[in-house]
């Protein structure tokens, strides 16, 4: 596991706890509104209602996948730290800087591998295809 102490991977460990519990309480909140709105669509005499209440759904639709598919990272992490592959970059194999894993505990890359990542799976990113 990269060069991190026993401490800082208890912090890490910490930080995912927590923000795994935030996504949890944001997707609880997210289907709880959900089921607001679809009985305001299904009951709204107006057309205006209807239609903002299909928006609302599904903005909270694409909002609980985001928080989904970051509970998976979180989970993705848990792994890495268990087969003691955490901190080190999937592309270069190098150590993640530790401030880059407090900034974003779920890191699979290092900044460089991941700016790289991202120019050349740009359209993924961004819900297209190649």
């Amino acid at each position: 596991m990269a060069n991190l102490t026993s401490e800082q991977l208890r912090h890490l460990q910490e930080l995912l706890d927590r923000r795994e519990s935030v996504l949890r309480d944001d997707i609880h909140r997210e289907t709880d509104a959900q089921d607001n709105y679809v009985d305001i669509a299904s009951h709204a005499p107006d057309p205006g209602d209807a239609s903002f209440a299909d928006l609302s759904v599904d903005l909270g639709n694409a909002a609980v996948t985001r928080d989904l598919t970051e509970l998976r990272a979180i989970e993705a992490a848990r792994l890495r730290m268990e087969h003691g592959t955490y901190g080190e970059c999937l592309e270069c194999g190098y150590d993640i800087p530790y401030a880059r894993l407090q900034a974003q505990p779920m890191a699979e890359r290092c900044a460089p591998c991941q700016q790289a990542y991202e120019k050349t799976h740009l359209d993924i990113l961004r819900g297209g295809t190649m």
